[in-house]
């Protein structure tokens, strides 16, 4: 074998190896190579739709792209979901997501997709608690108490929501569950008149979420009686946990987070998960989520995605006990 011939295939071996590097280089730091979508699938000015705005900015900034945040509403989410798991798996088209995902699957009879096969968990990024709230003129003063007059009644008692399926009529069967109330569901078509249902006296009591509630409350037109949080609310400190309250298992709390289709990437996952965790790890993101009655929440995709497992678990259980559908 000739000098000349060991030289050369040296030559190809290193430019072979140089090659392989700068291709895995640019498969971590080459992404993204243009902007991103993030995905809504609810209207603007929803909740999701305002944690999603919130942590656009951020995102673009860590990525050094423009993240564009596009509403695609309907069915509960369903709708944005399915053009986000149809979604070529490169980490360009991502969804920003609440707990209907975890619902849903039990709550409708088919979906044209999995919430686990179907998607990539990237970042959970936000919870927020739910408060038990009833009129201030109704003689309860505490979760006891209530459970205490609702079993006592001669007729059945009722709560509102904001519709069926809604994270507020789950809290309220699960409620139900675990105090062994048989308390009638009536669901409004949105927030405030379920709220109003609440003031006027119609229904016993509602969940709703704690910034919708605080102003409400501080104005003496409805009172506290407890939050669906581990840990109390920064923005009720004085409003005990259901724990406190007696209530066990009944820390129930909306989550944002961002996910992708099924077989993303690792380093992309890697990337997106690393960018939205020091967002939040941000003091001014933190004291914006904190406004919103929203807590920060930072962990891996691995860890987001046996949270969602276990969520869909947890409300599976709830949705057919309850034998809640929606056609």
């Amino acid at each position: 074998m000739s000098m000349k011939f060991l030289c050369a295939a040296a030559a190809a071996s290193m430019a072979m190896m140089t090659a392989h590097a700068g291709a895995a280089a640019a498969g971590e730091s080459g992404f993204p190579e243009h902007p991103l979508k993030l995905i809504v699938g609810y209207t603007p000015g929803g909740g999701v739709d305002i944690m999603a705005r919130l942590v656009q900015q951020p995102m673009a900034q860590g990525l050094g792209q423009t993240v564009v945040v596009e509403n695609r509403p309907g069915a509960s989410q369903n709708i944005g979901a399915q053009f986000v798991a149809r979604s070529p798996a490169d980490g360009y088209t991502l969804f920003a997501s609440s707990s209907a995902l975890a619902v849903n699957i039990s709550l409708f009879p088919k979906l044209d997709y999995d919430p686990v096969k179907d998607f990539t968990p990237v970042a959970l990024f936000a919870q927020s608690p739910n408060v038990l709230v009833v009129r201030e003129g109704l003689k309860v003063n505490s979760v006891a108490e209530l459970i205490a007059w609702e079993k006592g009644r001669k007729t059945a008692g009722n709560f509102s929501s904001s519709g069926p399926g809604s994270t507020q009529h789950l809290c309220g069967e699960l409620f139900n569950l675990r105090t062994g109330l048989k308390v009638m569901h009536i669901p409004y078509k949105g927030t405030a008149p379920s709220v109003s249902a609440v003031m006027s006296g119609e229904v016993d009591y509602t969940f709703i979420n704690v910034p919708s509630a605080k102003g409400l409350i501080e104005s003496k037109q409805l009172k506290a009686l407890a939050v669906t949080s581990a840990r109390r609310s920064a923005l009720l400190p004085d409003v005990p946990t259901m724990a406190e309250a007696g209530v066990a298992d009944m820390d129930v709390q909306a989550w944002y987070g961002i996910l992708g289709p099924a077989g993303m990437p690792k380093e992309v996952v890697r990337k997106l998960n690393a960018v939205i965790t020091h967002a939040v790890a941000d003091p001014a993101f933190k004291e914006k989520l904190i406004s919103m009655g929203a807590e920060p929440v930072t962990g891996s995709s691995d860890m987001f995605a046996q949270f969602l497992a276990t969520d869909i678990a947890r409300w599976a259980g709830v949705i057919h006990s309850a034998k809640i559908a929606i056609q």
